[in-house]
């Protein structure tokens, strides 16, 4: 149903793993997460087994995706049975990175779920472990069921460690804040671009920018759990300037047909001075406000929509457009495109997978397209992986794209030779 084998895979690939070292990044360790969602019997109860099994179709999707952009090294998902699943990893990273994945996916898998039943919510819990050296897989999944249901007897409790642990000293997590207030003075915050392209020629249309912390330590930590540290040690508006600030003076450089595009977050909609401070930036970078796009999720505006709307139109007074971002991951609120002077309209990659094979994904699809035509919306398909999402996407009318089918997020250097590339007609 899922299209999620069975735990057999994970024994195949462990063993793999550590008899063919040399196909691992270096210092690798095997690392791994038992997943299980909450109250699946009630959905089933209340919304029938269909909406149950919608809701595991969704959560391997949402699981798969997440493994395949966020982990280094090689990786399997297996279905544990029910609504449980096991993520295993061959990662270098250490105890407190392996939490921050979990905490990240987590987040993601609770995310409301749009089903024909209705919205649904799923609560997540995680059991995670560092594999002692030659441990068996039934090791590690009897000490990883102990945890998760440590976990689950524990109100308001969602992650936990499965005892045992053989795991270097680490970061705790008042030392990783303290990290990031100085992780921008030592350049370790990175800005990578997502390749836009046009549907209609298949032309390159510009980048939008992602942020990645190189830590000195734990390695890599992408976008999700860097906004999350940085919440909890109240320096998202520092770091979300930071970012804006490398991504405006490396696209500087670009060919003016070439647009960027900025994720803003909730944090930054609540600063009074944001707008000021953004275009502050565009002025210093000598960007062009026309060619930047600043993208907003439904979840940055529920605080208040009112001075959402009003910061927005102080910033399209100056050529700035505005997207409605990961649009259909969470309530679809259509009250949005009226009230808000939105620009484009980004569908997120839940509204793109089954566009190939389900006649249902297609009409909805169809109808927020048309919905945006009328609203003169222009719309972008993310996460369009495969050449028959793309066919689609065209069809229906979508004007934009990005995804892995043309082009992975990559550093700055890669992208103008790009664009370079683009300017001369090759792209």
């Amino acid at each position: 149903m899922t299209g999620i084998p069975g735990l057999e895979t994970v024994h195949d690939r462990i063993a793999a793993w550590r008899t063919e070292p040399a196909a691992a990044p270096g210092h690798a360790h095997v690392h791994a997460m038992l997943l299980a969602l909450r109250r699946l019997e009630a959905i089933n109860i209340a919304y029938g087994p269909a909406a149950g099994d919608g809701a595991l179709e969704e959560m391997a999707s949402r699981v798969h995706h997440f493994a395949a952009e966020e982990l280094d090294g090689p990786w399997q998902l297996a279905r544990a049975g029910g609504g449980t699943f096991l993520l295993v990893a061959n990662e270098t990273c250490s105890r407190e990175r392996w939490q921050l994945v979990a905490d990240q996916l987590a987040d993601l898998i609770a995310r409301p779920i749009a089903l024909p039943s209705g919205v649904l919510r799923l609560s997540p819990r995680v059991a995670l472990i560092r594999a002692l050296t030659e441990e068996s897989v039934e090791s590690m999944l009897d000490r990883l069921s102990h945890a998760l249901q440590q976990v689950s007897e524990h109100h308001g409790a969602r992650v936990a460690w499965a005892d045992g642990e053989s795991t270097p000293p680490g970061h705790s997590s008042a030392q990783l804040e303290a990290d990031l207030l100085s992780a921008i003075d030592r350049d370790e915050i990175e800005v990578l671009f997502q390749p836009q392209f046009s549907l209609a020629d298949d032309h390159l249309t510009g980048a939008e920018a992602l942020a990645r912390w190189n830590h000195s330590q734990l390695g890599r930590i992408g976008a999700g759990a860097l906004f999350a540290i940085a919440e909890r040690a109240d320096h998202v508006g520092p770091l979300s300037r930071h970012i804006a600030a490398k991504a405006l003076w490396a696209a500087r450089e670009w060919p003016d047909e070439l647009r960027l595009s900025i994720n803003v977050t909730a944090a930054d909609l609540a600063f009074g001075s944001y707008v000021r401070q953004m275009l502050d930036l565009v002025r210093e970078s000598g960007f062009a406000p026309r060619r930047l796009t600043l993208e907003i999720t439904e979840q940055a505006l529920i605080s208040d929509v009112a001075l959402a709307a009003q910061m927005m139109a102080e910033l399209g007074a100056q050529g700035i457009r505005i997207a409605l971002d990961d649009f259909g991951a969470g309530f679809c609120n259509f009250r949005y495109l009226k009230v808000l002077p939105i620009h484009y309209l980004k569908l997120d990659r839940s509204m793109i997978e089954g566009v190939t094979s389900d006649k249902r994904d297609v009409a909805v699809l169809r109808a927020i397209v048309a919905m945006a035509k009328a609203l003169d919306i222009r719309v972008i398909a993310e996460g369009v992986e495969n050449e028959g999402q793309r066919v689609v996407v065209a069809r229906e009318g979508c004007a934009y794209y990005q995804g892995f089918l043309r082009a992975q997020p990559m550093h700055r250097e890669k992208f103008a030779r790009m664009a370079a590339r683009r300017s001369e007609g090759l792209v």
